[in-house]
């Protein structure tokens, strides 16, 4: 069973049993081909050490076309791919399945090629572990991946509303320019009219900012 944390240091995906997805080039057993088998055998131990270390294995899926939606049919909240090697052919597979609902993707492999990995991570892969798919290692590898996961999401959040905030100010100056033009008033008036619309109207500065945009634009 996954051990629990204090809510302050641990990420909230943690706080409950992990759903996860594993994606392999081959995981169905029985093959008679010997790569084959040895890549089941990898598959099979990796679902089995998930299971021992606590964590929920809602799908084992081939990289085929209809990826994205088995994977959003499962709704892990990670993506494992075990893939002995022949990792570029899957990427564009995971990654495209993750595109619009983000998670989380760790993938374990034997290719050691440098330039694998930064198109991996490039791609959005969360952790590239090569010869590392030991059961011993997959709960920590999985708790940092998580981790660095919900950091980058946190990032990301911090600049998209970095982003937002800054064309809303945008939006309030060029609109209180036009209200002092067409007013004949100062930029402090000019604002305080645009505050005062605002709070009666029950909107946002930057709303009412483009309502005067929208209007003068039919002018």
């Amino acid at each position: 069973m996954a051990r629990s944390r204090p809510p302050s240091s641990a990420p909230h995906i943690l706080q409950r049993t992990l759903k996860v997805a594993v994606i392999s080039p081959d995981p169905a057993l029985g093959k008679d081909d010997a790569d084959h088998q040895r890549q089941a055998q990898r598959c099979a131990a990796l679902v089995h050490g998930l299971q021992d270390a606590g964590y929920e294995v809602v799908a084992v899926l081939p990289a085929s076309p209809d990826l994205d939606e088995r994977i959003a049919a499962a709704a892990p909240d990670l993506v494992i791919v075990d893939a002995e090697s022949g990792v570029r052919d899957l990427l564009e597979h995971v990654v495209l399945a993750s595109r619009d609902t983000p998670r989380p993707i760790v993938l374990f492999t034997d290719d050691d090629d440098t330039g694998t990995a930064q198109l991996a991570i490039a791609a959005g892969v969360t952790a590239y572990i090569v010869d590392g798919l030991k059961p011993s290692r997959v709960k920590p590898v999985i708790e940092v991946a998580l981790a660095r996961f919900e950091r980058e999401q946190g990032l990301r959040a911090e600049l998209s509303e970095a982003r937002l905030q800054l064309s809303e100010r945008k939006l309030v100056e060029r609109a209180k320019g036009i209200v002092m033009q067409r007013q004949g008033c100062s930029e402090e008036e000019a604002f305080g009219r645009m505050r005062k619309l605002a709070m009666e109207k029950g909107l946002k500065l930057a709303e009412v900012a483009q309502r005067i945009l929208d209007t003068v634009g039919l002018i």
